[in-house]
């Protein structure tokens, strides 16, 4: 009986129920579409922070900034006269510890041993700044108005003129070469590189010499495997070229760590202690952990480095987690609003209908049944349109997938990744990553859309079956004509 009048009712209100219904759609596509994006959001903030810290990585620990005045002794570069020779072509080279900052390399070992540490490795990070060039010696011309009057004042035989031309020529050039540790090349920077020719490092190879190159500067040095690059005097094979898989590089070169230590003269030195932690939700404890047990040291964690990122990334995911946010909700609680006083208005315009039911014997709560009953169908069927028209407008934004810009900020410790360099203890990360935005729509937002259906449908029943429970059969008597 109960599920024949239902049926019945929904067919005769066609039009109130889909009205109801696409009230409720309304707010749950917009959730819908909401949650998708803020998710595509997070993962787009996911790939920013991979390509600064690598795969894998929740944190890394870099030596703290220097204090005022301390910092140290900028590189210098010097060339000699060469006699005899004006167009000798003079080169000279520094290798750098990026961020002038360094830690000892027994910190690998301290940060490893931390509660709620899974692993930890070290890494180098250098610049290399190559100057060459060649000077002009200038031509003395002389004055021959001055030889013409007789030699000059005083009757001085010294040739009088000026010296012309001359100077110098050179052109600075400067890359990064990235110090890892072979035998964990699971864990660090390298990690956010695919190799797409030749091969990776091999763990025997902790002091040969051999690089792995980044496509983008070996095209632009036409570089390839087999070939041979030079740093600072030391010849390296080239045995791969790798791929960054989402935004810049760690580094133009990387060479195996303690080639590079040897390179910068800074033997048993790291810059950078990239930590994997065993548990997610331990990262801020872990990060605690190490600050109060090694002092000196400055640890960034994945949430410090994302406040940095801004650009249209950090704007539209601002936009996503508070305006989009609060929209929807106010949309859902306008919806449900909407479809509870739509409910009662029709419950109000059947008084006769319930009036008549209660004289022929339903109780109160039979007819409270039925109203809750059409709603929560009315609320299902909302949910369905609504999970239609949010998967519709996810598909939408991921086929359309804008692009958003994220503008790396400066990051503290010196140790850190990218290419700029700042002031001693500090490096800043020019750099800006375009990252193509996706909708994804997880298996738990369905499912809350079908929670926010039912909820629907049972608020507006309520308001309903609230109504109807107060109606008597006398009320249905006075709409007799």
């Amino acid at each position: 009986m109960f599920f024949t009048y239902l049926r019945r009712e929904l067919r005769r209100r066609r039009k109130a129920a889909l009205v109801v219904a696409s009230g409720l759609a309304l707010g749950i596509a917009l959730v819908i579409i909401v949650s998708s994006v803020s998710s595509g959001m997070s993962k787009a903030q996911d790939k920013v922070l991979e390509s600064l810290y690598g795969l894998g990585t929740d944190m890394t620990v870099t030596k703290a900034a220097a204090a005022p005045g301390s910092g140290t002794e900028r590189p210098k570069f010097e060339f000699d006269a060469k006699d005899g020779d004006d167009d000798a072509t003079q080169s000279t080279d520094r290798v750098m510890v990026q961020g002038f900052q360094s830690l000892a390399a027994t910190t690998v070992g301290q940060v490893g041993e931390q509660t709620g540490v899974a692993d930890a490795v070290g890494g180098l990070s250098l610049t290399v700044m190559k100057v060459d060039g060649q000077f002009r010696r200038g031509e003395f011309k002389q004055d021959e108005s001055a030889t013409a009057g007789g030699g000059g004042r005083g009757g001085s035989t010294q040739p009088q003129g000026e010296v012309q031309g001359g100077g110098a020529s050179f052109d600075v050039n400067s890359y990064t070469v990235y110090g890892t540790d072979v035998t964990k090349q699971d864990l660090g920077p390298l990690t956010s590189s695919k190799i797409t020719t030749g091969r990776t490092f091999k763990t025997t190879e902790t002091n040969a010499k051999v690089a792995v190159v980044d496509a983008a500067y070996a095209k632009e040095k036409e570089l390839s495997t087999g070939k041979t690059v030079t740093i600072h005097g030391t010849t390296f094979s080239i045995v791969g070229v790798s791929t960054a898989e989402s935004g810049d590089a760690a580094a133009n070169l990387y060479i195996p760590l303690q080639q590079a230590q040897t390179l910068a003269d800074s033997k048993d030195k790291v810059t950078t202690v990239y930590v994997k932690a065993a548990d997610s939700q331990q990262i801020d404890s872990v990060k605690a952990a190490i600050q109060k047990n090694i002092t000196g040291t400055t640890v960034t964690t994945s949430a410090d480095l994302a406040d940095t990122v801004s650009g249209s990334l950090s704007t539209a995911s601002d936009l996503a987690s508070s305006v989009g946010k609060w929209l929807s909700i106010a949309v859902l609680i306008a919806a449900f609003l909407v479809a509870g006083l739509l409910t009662s208005s029709a419950v109000s315009r059947r008084v006769r209908e319930f009036g008549t039911l209660k004289a022929l014997g339903w109780r109160s709560g039979r007819v409270t049944r039925q109203v809750i009953g059409e709603a929560l169908v009315n609320g299902l069927m909302g949910g369905v349109l609504g999970i239609a028209v949010g998967l519709a407008g996810a598909y939408a934004v991921t086929a359309v997938s804008p692009t958003l810009t994220a503008q790396l900020g400066s990051t503290g410790g010196g140790g850190g990744r990218g290419g700029g360099m700042g002031g001693p203890g500090r490096q800043t990360a020019s750099k800006a990553l375009d990252i193509a935005l996706t909708a994804p729509v997880s298996l738990s937002v369905i499912l809350m859309a079908v929670g926010l259906a039912v909820a629907g449908g049972l608020i507006a029943g309520a308001f309903g079956g609230w109504r109807a429970s107060r109606l008597r059969p006398a009320d249905a008597l006075r709409r007799v004509e």
